[in-house]
């Protein structure tokens, strides 16, 4: 299957092969099948669409990751929302846990908007974009890089303002997600913590400006930033979270 092919199936037809096994990664089973699929119709789902660059016995699919499968759901309302499959070998018996990170960061407009959890799915709002290394590729607008640069710094500030950490920011390669008008978005907060300290913004600078090759490319698209200072700053910041000290993180990479 090529990564542009695109196909939907109906919720009833989720118990044959090779469906089943997305439904019930890695090993679908026949009662959980059927018990996942009622869980489905009580959620609205009217169908699954399989598409993505990911690939689950042959199928594709958005996501694929410790915790779950993610794929498109179209609900009977006509909606396409995002669905996150809890795998049948996750080391959680529910969705409750993410859920409530993705509610938290919602409340300050930050992730893609919850609609529902039960225990093994979570539905959300779909973000249709691309992931920030393949976007940034193709961007040459150096104005429009420091705008989405700027608004994920603030997404973060705002995180730690809350005391919500993503905990996967340090490489975000996978989780962030801009769309086709320039709307960047954090995404998956399955691994995400109210309880230690947070470490979005210092994490996801060091991600963007420090580290190779990505800074490499950001530094050539928008200009050279002062590694040193941009250190310093952040140091400054860690030690106190405040407003002045994230105004200087942002004056230090130009985006202020």
């Amino acid at each position: 299957m090529k990564s542009s092919e695109k196909f939907i199936v109906k919720i009833e037809n989720l118990a044959e092969e090779p469906y089943d096994e997305v439904l019930c990664y890695p090993k679908p089973d026949e009662i959980e099948v059927k018990k996942r699929i009622a869980e489905l119709k009580e959620l609205g789902v009217e169908s699954l669409e399989f598409t993505g660059e990911k690939r689950v016995s042959n199928v594709p699919v958005l996501g694929k990751g410790c915790v779950g499968i993610v794929v498109v759901a179209h609900l009977k309302s006509g909606k396409r929302v995002a669905l996150k499959i809890r795998r049948v070998d996750a080391d959680r018996v529910n969705m409750k846990h993410e859920a409530e990170m993705l509610a938290k960061a919602n409340d300050v407009g930050v992730g893609p908007k919850l609609l529902t959890s039960t225990d093994n799915f979570l539905l959300m709002q779909y973000i249709e974009g691309e992931l920030f290394p393949e976007w940034l590729n193709k961007t040459e607008d150096a104005d429009l890089i420091r705008q989405v640069l700027r608004e994920l710094l603030e997404q973060c500030f705002r995180l730690d303002n809350i005391g919500l950490d993503h905990g996967e920011l340090s490489n975000a390669s996978k989780h962030l997600i801009i769309t086709e008008n320039g709307k960047p978005y954090i995404i998956d907060f399955e691994t995400a913590s109210a309880n230690r300290r947070t470490a979005n913004l210092t994490s996801l600078a060091q991600y963007l400006l420090i580290k190779k090759p990505i800074s490499n490319k950001i530094h050539e698209k928008i200009g050279k930033i002062d590694t040193k200072q941009l250190i310093e700053a952040l140091r400054e910041y860690k030690k106190e979270k405040s407003e002045e000290n994230f105004e200087k993180v942002l004056k230090v990479c130009k985006l202020a």
